[in-house]
């Protein structure tokens, strides 16, 4: 078993599994997503960049670019959020977290896509 795999297929799927946690509940509802569990993701999601970095393929290309659209999203999300509440002073209204959980359900979707294209790289290989 080749221990940089796992660890890199650990964080792919942590970056979306967290982010899933985020995502999922009513979209307008602020007591249903936390701002730790998006901080986490955030995280999460920057170091399964750096560890797609070294990877110079054209699948590696691909992983990379949705870990970039991942991050984006997240970190938009995570700018909405503090402009509300710190800047606009408006709190969470229910546009505002509609907005938040959209930009995170646009990452979500770039998680999946690169979870996919794990899959299907693993299942390429030949041993």
């Amino acid at each position: 078993m080749n221990l940089e795999k796992v660890i890199f297929g650990f964080f792919i799927v942590f970056a979306a599994t967290l982010n899933f946690g985020f995502f999922i509940g009513e979209i307008d509802n602020p007591s249903h997503h936390d701002i730790y569990e998006l901080f986490a993701a955030i995280v999460v999601n920057l170091i399964a960049t750096v560890l797609k970095f070294g990877d110079r393929t054209q699948i590696g290309a691909i992983h990379l670019a949705t870990s970039l659209v991942a991050d984006l999203q997240l970190l938009a999300a995570a700018m909405v959020w503090g402009y509300a509440v710190h800047v606009a002073g408006t709190d969470l209204t229910a546009g505002v977290m509609s907005s938040i959980v959209s930009l995170s359900g646009g990452a979500l979707f770039a998680n999946v896509i690169s979870v996919v294209i794990l899959i299907a790289e693993t299942i390429m290989q030949r041993r």
